[in-house]
């Protein structure tokens, strides 16, 4: 199973860590992820790395699909496709939710499905160069004909000649959009898949790639766990249970949080309810509490060695082709030898 690095977006103060990413690639990890939010951004510490790196693949984890038109999309990725040689990046895009889409990138919430859809061609269309781009779409179209439009858009061929093989990767979770991003995209950004629930996603992957006509060989999927090594398992535990209280109980709207939605496909559906309940009134510190330890523990690696390579069997047993972790430089190291990175 090939590895991916997790950096995710930046907190207050951005930070990169260099020398661990350039361990990463040192030890035979695949793939390094950026993410975006309404902070930092992803595309530009890539590049970034790009410099200080020879071969790990450049991937967003994601880009927010409403903070940039398909075109500037576009534009951005194959430049840095383009600056860290050809053939590194991958484009991973996803949909927040209505609060941050509305409130922050001023874009409206609309279809997500066909919005996904139309993003997509559009950019497949730009990086093939085939002819100028036009796109009638749902909810997307070029030239531009909508509200306030003068009518004299042009339709226009990339001036720099792009990477057209630019993988892109999709972030999604329901039924429709995983199906989609089976038919549509190279590869998947599955959110808070695990090897317990992994066997419920297959069909849907399964007809997605049977309307493209393609087989699960053309298909990645990319899941991401927490890695800590540790003898005290119960400790790792709880160090990662304020985040997933955050998620699941403040990010994103009382009635529309993929966060909490995922949770309850997962099987922990009063757990959920009760983590968001606590958390929008307040009570950060019970709703942090009120995170099961199984839940956690299906989406992490931690423990010592042993059990950190018992569990990955499970990951390697499920059907991903790949794993994206997060965790300090023992982790890394930990996870190349169980992964066999260079066997």
């Amino acid at each position: 199973m090939k590895l991916g690095l997790m950096l995710g977006y930046s907190g207050a103060h951005f930070d990169l860590p260099i020398e661990r990413i350039q361990l990463a690639e040192k030890l035979g990890y695949d793939t390094v992820w950026t993410a975006e939010a309404y902070g930092s951004d992803a595309i530009t510490p890539l590049a970034y790395i790009a410099a200080r790196t020879e071969r790990i693949r450049l991937g967003t984890a994601i880009i927010q699909l409403a903070g940039r038109t398909p075109a500037n999309a576009a534009m951005a990725m194959a430049t840095l496709d383009a600056l860290a040689g050809g053939g590194r990046a991958i484009c991973g895009i996803g949909v927040s939710g209505p609060q941050i889409v509305e409130g922050w990138y001023g874009q409206p919430w609309g279809r997500p499905y066909h919005r996904i859809k139309d993003y997509v061609s559009i950019m497949k269309k730009i990086w093939a160069r085939e002819e100028p781009v036009t796109h009638d779409g749902e909810e997307i179209s070029l030239p531009y004909t909508g509200e306030g439009a003068m009518g004299v858009g042009k339709p226009l061929k990339s001036i720099l000649h792009m990477n057209p093989d630019i993988p892109i990767w999709l972030g999604t979770g329901m039924e429709g959009t995983v199906k989609l991003t089976a038919e549509i995209a190279d590869g998947w950004l599955p959110l808070g898949y695990v090897p317990e629930t992994a066997p419920n996603y297959e069909p849907w992957i399964k007809e997605g790639l049977e309307r493209a006509g393609k087989s699960r060989d053309d298909f990645s999927v990319q899941a991401m766990a927490h890695v800590n090594v540790t003898d005290d398992v119960k400790g790792a535990l709880a160090q990662l249970k304020p985040n997933i209280a955050l998620y699941v109980g403040g990010m994103g709207h009382k009635n529309k949080n993929f966060h909490k939605e995922m949770m309850i496909r997962r099987g922990f559906g009063e757990a959920a309810e009760r983590i968001q309940e606590l958390y929008l009134a307040k009570h950060k510190e019970e709703a942090v509490a009120a995170v099961p330890d199984e839940f956690v523990d299906q989406g992490a690696l931690v423990g010592d060695a042993e059990r950190i390579k018992k569990r990955f069997r499970a990951w390697e047993d499920c059907g991903t082709t790949g794993l994206t972790i997060s965790g300090d430089e023992e982790a890394l190291r930990l996870m190349a030898k169980v992964a066999r990175l260079n066997a």
